[in-house]
């Protein structure tokens, strides 16, 4: 783990890239190989628009499938981060049984903002097939996105599509109008939205302002975070456990990027959080 944190703490600095930072586990139950036999081999790529980002990932099981899991990666909307930073994780879900989308999508600096990235999200999201639970689990500018689109349906912009059942937000940005003042990623939410929280477009993309969710919602958060503080995930369960939601704080260790590493203590409490929502078969 010494390697990690040192790989970690370069990406945290920009003298490393994210992806680098974020290995995948090999272990399929937190102490076994992951083999072919648990998973079909590799991705299929499936396109949702006419521009390059507009893509998923498709990441089937063997056998039957405990649901889906939607991966949304975060890196503050920003286009330098991508998609690969999910990929591990999608992986990995796929060798525990579930299907899992991988979702890349067009980010700030690549035709993203708002609303062409929510409408990304929306669409790749309406890709998902099958029986069983929909589950979002997205990081950082992802956890956002992720709680965002357990909502979106109420509004017209997005009204038609496929529900949400279960969100998992990975320190998430999910205090749009807080991080806008605190000038979370050097502007991040300002370059995102193009406003200020004054603005209507607030009303739509900030997770805060759509409690209480229909379903079920877990922050899980490191309190030693310095990325995205904890305090945004804190403001948001108090919101919407005030509002009458299902909503839970979930402690972990590991700063920001321990989340989203496969080999950790936070990789598998977010295991254990999905085993509760669609245990594992035998």
């Amino acid at each position: 783990m010494a390697g990690l944190t040192r790989r970690t703490a370069l990406a945290a600095a920009g003298l490393l890239p994210l992806a680098a930072a974020c290995t995948s586990s090999d272990d399929t139950n937190g102490d076994a190989p992951v083999t072919r036999d648990d998973q079909q081999d590799g991705p299929t790529r499936i396109t949702y628009g006419d521009d390059e980002s507009q893509w998923v990932d498709r990441y089937d099981p063997v056998g039957t499938s405990r649901g889906t899991v939607v991966v949304v990666h975060g890196g503050f909307w920003r286009s330098a981060y991508a998609a690969d930073l999910g990929a591990p994780l999608a992986a990995d879900l796929a060798s525990r049984g579930w299907t899992a989308l991988n979702v890349e999508y067009r980010r700030v600096g690549n035709g993203g903002g708002f609303p062409s990235t929510f409408d990304d999200v929306h669409a790749a999201i309406n890709l998902v097939e099958g029986d069983g639970p929909v589950v979002t689990l997205g990081h950082s500018a992802g956890g956002h996105l992720a709680t965002w689109a357990a909502a979106r349906l109420r509004f017209d912009e997005w009204s038609e599509g496929v529900a949400i059942t279960h969100v998992l937000s990975q320190a998430g940005v999910v205090d749009l109008t807080t991080a806008y003042e605190e000038n979370l990623g050097d502007g991040a939410v300002a370059a995102l939205m193009g406003a200020g929280p004054d603005d209507p477009s607030y009303d739509l993309a900030d997770p805060i302002r759509h409690v209480p969710l229909d379903v079920p919602a877990w922050c899980l958060h490191a309190p030693d975070d310095t990325s995205v503080p904890i305090s945004q995930s804190e403001a948001y369960v108090a919101a919407a456990t005030d509002a009458g939601a299902d909503a839970r704080l979930v402690e972990v260790t590991g700063g920001h990027f321990e989340l989203i590493d496969t080999s950790t203590d936070a990789w598998r409490t977010i295991l254990g959080i999905l085993d509760g929502v669609s245990p594992a078969a035998g």
